[in-house]
């Protein structure tokens, strides 16, 4: 993950445009993209790493905010900067509740854009941040076995061993053997940080086992 540069996209059907915002996005620093429609974004596989969209409203064919609603859709994590020359209260509504980090009307300042496109990539890491400690705990509790995870579900839920014994139909010391197991396997100490473990991965307790 740390090896993976973010990255901007720049959509927009104006060459000029893209052009513009390339050159000042680039003179931050930042590796740019760009596209002139929505279907040409699409047609990208999907950047593995941070991201921010730097993305105008109005576009011929899918439009911006139709796009935006797309990605949301398929679990896309790249966080979108709208730009729009005539936008309204409804489209910026709409942008928002789907995630948007910033509706910009023009004109707007360079350091505006600049500030949103910060934003969105420090939105975006954190994301992929959490995704990926996500994917650690769990490839962790895969090295359970069957009943072991079962034990550790009960255990998270708040189970006392006498009581998981009994609903798993298992000696009180056998528990106790696959409790102990299930510590070490996941690295922890204590019941508490167990539960943040699970958290982490969200595990559900509550879904009934088996």
């Amino acid at each position: 993950m740390s090896s993976i540069e973010s990255r901007v996209f720049v959509l927009d059907d104006d060459r000029s445009v893209r052009l513009s915002l390339a050159t000042l996005l680039e003179s931050d620093g930042l590796t740019v993209e760009t596209f002139a429609s929505a279907v040409e974004y699409l047609a990208r596989a999907p950047h593995g790493g941070p991201a921010c969209l730097v993305l105008d409203v109005m576009l011929p064919g899918l439009s911006g905010l139709a796009l935006q609603h797309k990605l949301v859709e398929r679990g896309r994590m790249e966080q979108v900067v709208f730009l729009t020359g005539h936008g309204n209260v409804s489209m910026s509504v709409q942008a928002m509740k789907e995630g948007a980090v910033d509706f910009l009307e023009k004109p707007f300042s360079d350091e505006e854009l600049l500030l949103a496109v910060r934003h969105a990539l420090f939105r975006s890491k954190a994301m992929w941040t959490r995704r990926n400690d996500t994917a650690r705990v769990r490839s962790r509790i895969a090295t359970l076995t069957p009943r072991e995870f079962e034990v550790f579900r009960l255990v998270i839920a708040g189970w006392l061993n006498k009581q998981i014994a009994a609903e798993l139909g298992a000696a009180l010391r056998t528990i106790k053997t696959h409790r102990g197991r299930v510590m070490r396997k996941l690295g922890v100490e204590s019941v508490a940080d167990l539960v943040r473990l699970a958290q982490r991965a969200e595990v559900n307790p509550d879904v009934p086992v088996g």
